[in-house]
């Protein structure tokens, strides 16, 4: 019992001083694309969101900010490979402003990752996707999807 106490002191006390506290992530992959992934792209980094990347083209300078209006182009896949939207023409990027809820949750944190310039691999786990719902027909239920991202460019207007 004492143990106990003491271990709650200590994270009670971690928690006010605003020291770091160690958190178990859950795995946000189903058992069977976790497997695939990990297969696949072995080399692909994970965030603490459970996103995975891996960086195919370095970029340059700072990040984009929430508010920005960023210039993409990419391709979107389910885990297959089947292609399922892209904007690949750099005459024709996608543009829209970070953190204004005009993308999945998994671009808004990528992106904000990204420097001008750098291109992406990105897997992106259902719930940080289309989640329980998908967007039918092209993106089924608790989808895993991957990206290929490349930031062209970004700033204010």
């Amino acid at each position: 019992m004492r143990l106990i106490i003491r271990i709650s002191a200590v994270l009670v006390a971690g928690l006010l001083l605003g020291l770091p506290v160690a958190q178990a992530q859950r795995e946000k992959l189903p058992p069977e694309d976790l497997e695939f992934v990990e297969k696949t792209w072995p080399e692909a980094k994970k965030t603490n969101t459970g996103i995975r990347y891996i960086i195919l083209r370095e970029g340059q300078g700072d990040s984009p900010k929430p508010g920005d209006k960023v210039q993409v182009l990419y391709v979107g896949r389910l885990l297959g490979g089947a292609i399922f939207d892209q904007a690949d023409d750099p005459a024709k990027p996608f543009v829209f402003r970070v953190r204004r809820e005009m993308v999945i949750e998994g671009w808004e944190q990528t992106l904000q990752l990204m420097k001008r310039g750098e291109k992406r691999l990105v897997i992106i786990p259902p719930e940080l996707a289309y989640g329980t719902r998908g967007q039918p027909p092209k993106i089924p239920r608790r989808a895993t999807l991957v990206f290929e991202i490349e930031l062209l460019n970004f700033g204010k207007e």
